[in-house]
């Protein structure tokens, strides 16, 4: 049976739809630090005139194999090759010497909505996790009879 221990080495997850659920919670609170990140960054420029600023970090999962059962992780965090915005604010120390400046491609709307996305995905994976755990209590309670 698949299992995953806790730093004291205690079985945390019993059977694979727990496993499985479990590497997706990992997965998502990843994906929230990422899209976090961006939305913390959404205003930085570039710390030279006419620099690129900061450009927005997109995760990119795949399928892992876990203990007999398929989860999945991490696999890299690319950047988002889509184009900066350009303003024209010659007084802004980041403006090149056309007076432009450069702003980061993150979008606070979708951040907004790519996070409740995760947040979603990350609660349905505990409901997984709780409906597994319950339906072995239930199996070990009728196995008791």
């Amino acid at each position: 049976m698949p299992t995953i221990k806790s730093q004291r080495g205690e079985n945390l997850v019993q059977n694979s739809a727990m496993v499985a659920a479990a590497s997706a919670l990992k997965a998502q609170q990843a994906r929230m630090r990422i899209i976090a990140e961006n939305i913390a960054n959404a205003q930085s420029t570039a710390k030279t005139p006419g620099g690129d600023p900061y450009r927005r970090q997109v995760p990119v999962f795949q399928a892992a194999p876990i203990d007999g059962t398929t989860g999945v992780r991490l696999a890299q965090v690319k950047p988002d090759m889509s184009d900066f915005s350009v303003e024209y604010d010659p007084s802004h120390p980041a403006a090149d010497a056309k007076g432009y400046v450069k702003r980061p491609n993150v979008n606070s709307l979708i951040e907004t909505m790519d996070m409740r996305e995760a947040q979603r995905a990350y609660e349905a994976n505990l409901n997984v996790i709780d409906t597994a755990r319950a339906m072995q209590q239930r199996t070990i309670d009728i196995l008791k009879r």
